[in-house]
């Protein structure tokens, strides 16, 4: 098979061609040293291309070898049928041969306008991936976002949409780019809370591990000052990069002077199962603090709640 696609370069009577790899047996000129190159390093990023529509045929023709050649693919299954996954999405009209594989994976779970717009743009602005996808974060968060909150707050509760460096594809689970726009740290450190902040409040943020320095550059540009924290004990095991992780912070932080309206103290870790929903956080706190502040406006920042009587809400993602 390799040698049939590479054979087809044009340079057969220099290049002695196996499975295993090549032998250069004459002279190449530089042309033809770079000709070389840039057809295999096209034919490795067309490839996935070629790989995908197979697998689409085979599971379409219900081939009874094709469970068996994935089990035995030198790609990871998530691999395959991430592959499998951004070759449907993206038609073959919509596709840029000036962009990489991961440009269209970027842009796969889009509507087909969008799709067509964006890799438009990332052709004709030369983009790259990384690029790509803050721009469709951008768009993302321009079209779902309501206008700001303008009134003043003394409890301000926020589960920011933190922009993680993990590399899960859009067909994995995990991945909090699957399930929501994210956002960077000037991102958040740019958001107007100041305006909305009352002279004295509070300020209660979730946090995961891997912010935990981070966040306190949004704490600082918000106006607030780190005075202690909440554990959340999922009761459950996470993966993780160098432990289990099973828990979460909720920082809380305050502007002015703002201790709680009553001399009850709560717990500093609190045990309870998480549901299935990604990111999403057990009503339990948001009464805990009803129960610590009960004089003062409320607003749930990045909320996932519908507003109540107690709290306002905002948020691309509110009920």
């Amino acid at each position: 098979m390799l040698s049939n696609i590479i054979k087809n370069i044009y340079l057969s009577d220099k290049i002695d061609i196996s499975d295993k790899g090549i032998k250069i047996t004459g002279e190449l000129s530089e042309n033809e040293w770079f000709e070389a190159l840039s057809y295999c390093n096209n034919m490795s990023e067309k490839i996935q291309w070629v790989i995908g529509e197979l697998l689409i045929y085979g599971e379409k023709k219900k081939y009874r070898k094709y469970e068996e050649m994935i089990a035995s693919s030198n790609y990871k299954y998530q691999t395959l049928r991430n592959i499998k996954s951004v070759t449907e999405r993206v038609e073959l009209s919509r596709r840029q041969d000036s962009l990489t594989f991961s440009h269209h994976q970027e842009v796969a779970k889009l509507e087909p306008e969008k799709q067509k717009e964006f890799l438009d743009r990332a052709s004709d602005e030369r983009l790259s991936v990384r690029e790509l996808r803050s721009e469709i974060r951008k768009d993302s968060l321009t079209d779902k976002v309501p206008e700001f909150p303008k009134g003043k707050y003394r409890i301000i509760y926020a589960d920011p949409p933190w922009q993680y460096n993990d590399k899960q594809d859009i067909s994995a689970l995990g991945g909090a780019t699957k399930h929501y726009p994210t956002m960077s740290i000037p991102e958040l450190c740019s958001l107007p809370v100041p305006s909305i902040t009352d002279q004295n409040a509070v300020l209660f943020l979730w946090v995961t591990s891997p912010f935990l320095e981070d966040s306190f550059q949004v704490i600082n540009a918000w106006g607030f000052k780190y005075r202690t924290s909440i554990v959340w004990d999922k009761d459950a095991h996470n993966m993780g990069h160098y432990v289990s992780v099973r828990h979460e912070f909720l920082l809380i932080c305050v502007q002015g002077s703002c201790t709680p309206d009553t001399n009850k103290l709560f717990h500093s870790v609190v045990t309870l199962k998480r549901d299935n929903i990604h990111s999403h956080k057990p009503e339990f706190f948001r009464e805990m603090i009803d129960r610590m502040y009960f004089n003062g406006n409320k607003i749930d920042l990045f909320a996932r709640t519908k507003p109540t009587d107690q709290w306002e809400v905002w948020g691309n993602q509110c009920l």
